[in-house]
């Protein structure tokens, strides 16, 4: 037998150290697709303005298609988390994409109120919906074993980043050239980002070879891997390669499974409140109820912009804080100072722009979707495996929330002539939502017994 050779064995090259893992290069991907599906999450403020000047359409009409629009955001969310599962990330998300730019596009050719319900409703709904944070929740918990929270903090920051990006360049052409050239630079963002996603993101660590980030660091317990087996025995999927349940009927039973769950309940009404006071009313009218105070709406949408800039910081120091403290506690305390924004948001509109509403966009833009990485921290420490799906069903609420807020305060402002009702109102919710985080339940951020199917 030939003795090895020493001079070989001393002079072999170790291994390679891999730079940088896939995960980041998915994250990065997916921080884009959140960036080019997000353009139409400021073009309801800034066009609703010129639609009623050039058809006459009243604030409560274009607020039925921001509502059915929210709506299917909404709902389509945890199906889409599901259909993620079954039939991989980039396919589902090139779809929602083309869907968006095809809504948006078709939007300049509408001259009837029921086209706008239709383009601005149903088209980019589904696509929004299918594009919606469940998505950002869906690649920290497939790609990543560690900093999760983090990871969602800046998805999530991609989708104020979109409206940061958007919303002055559409301010700009809803004046000259008109709404419709704002309508389809939207369109046009969101199918620039297609062929990236279609070449780089990519399904999961095993299409790379790799392990998720964070994995090799970590050991699994005895009680996490009996955990996984009791997950894996209540899907009905067997190690031998069973076929994956419909996405439907796997969105349907994981909801009936979490229903049973209070702090499900809690996370709900909590995410319902935000999306109300998020998207329903800021995001939808913000920039009308500004404009009805004499300030131009390309001011407007430029305060709109900087809530956008301070959102991207405040959400990834929220997904630092919530990898760290309990999330529970973080819900409560953003919450409650959203109230205090509201409350106080009648008395700081005006024509111009004073130093305390720059204290106000500020501060709310911190807030804007903080609570997005503890709510889907608490979804995934408690119901495990079914974590990304549940919060889509969370997130379903948070879109329906603003969804009823949209519709509501269009309403108030036909009926009364201003939105300071609707403000007032919002400010009520908040502390609600604030009460209902600081009870969750105190294991919530650590562990909760998820009901074991029949």
């Amino acid at each position: 037998m030939t003795a090895p050779n020493p001079t070989k064995i001393a002079t072999a090259k170790p291994p390679r150290k891999r730079r940088l893992h896939p995960a980041w290069m998915v994250a990065a991907i997916a921080f884009l697709a959140l960036v080019g599906a997000a353009g139409f999450r400021a073009a309801p403020g800034v066009l609703m303005v010129p639609l009623q000047q050039e058809f006459g359409w009243s604030t409560t009409v274009l607020s039925l298609a921001v509502s059915i629009n929210l709506v299917l955001f909404g709902l389509t969310a945890p199906f889409a988390a599901a259909l993620m599962e079954r039939f991989g990330i980039r396919t589902v998300t090139a779809i929602a994409l083309c869907l968006i730019g095809l809504g948006s596009a078709l939007t300049v050719f509408v001259n009837q109120s029921w086209q706008i319900l239709l383009t601005w409703g149903v088209l980019i709904g589904l696509g929004t919906g299918s594009m919606a944070l469940v998505f950002a929740a869906t690649i920290a918990n497939t790609w990543f074993s560690k900093s999760r929270g983090l990871v969602i903090g800046i998805l999530t920051a991609g989708s104020a980043a979109g409206q940061l990006v958007f919303l002055p360049f559409i301010a700009v052409l809803a004046q000259n050239p008109g709404w419709r050239g704002a309508s389809l630079l939207i369109a046009a963002g969101a199918l620039a980002v297609v062929p990236l996603v279609l070449l780089w993101l990519k399904n999961s660590p095993a299409d790379v070879g790799v392990q998720p980030y964070g994995a090799e660091e970590e050991q699994p317990t005895t009680a996490e891997v009996a955990e996984v087996a009791d997950v894996t025995q209540t899907e009905g999927t067997a190690i031998a390669g069973a076929k994956a349940p419909n996405a439907a009927v796997r969105a349907l039973q994981v909801l009936k499974r979490a229903s049973k769950v209070r702090t499900f309940w809690a996370l709900v009404a909590g995410f319902a409140i935000c999306g109300a006071t998020t998207n329903g009313l800021i995001g939808t009218h913000f920039i009308p109820s500004a404009h009805d105070h004499g300030m131009p709406e390309t001011t407007a949408a430029g305060l709109l912009a900087v809530v956008g800039i301070f959102d991207i910081v405040g959400t990834i120091a929220s997904g630092w804080l919530t990898d760290r403290f309990n999330p529970k506690v973080l819900l409560a305390v953003y919450y409650q100072f959203r109230g205090i924004g509201l409350l106080v948001l009648p008395v700081l509109l005006g024509s111009t722009v004073e130093p305390s509403m720059i204290l106000f966009v500020v501060v709310y833009g911190l807030d804007w979707v903080a609570t997005v990485p503890p709510t889907a921290a608490i979804c995934r420490k408690v119901f495990g495996a079914d974590g990304s799906v549940v919060f889509g069903w969370v997130f379903a609420a948070h879109q329906l929330g603003a969804a009823v807020a949209a519709l509501l305060a269009g309403y108030i402002r036909d009926a009364t002539g201003h939105y300071t009702y609707a403000w007032i109102g919002a400010a009520a919710m908040c502390t609600v939502a604030a009460v209902i985080s600081a009870t969750i339940r105190k294991d919530a951020g650590k562990k909760e017994p998820v009901p074991v199917a029949a």
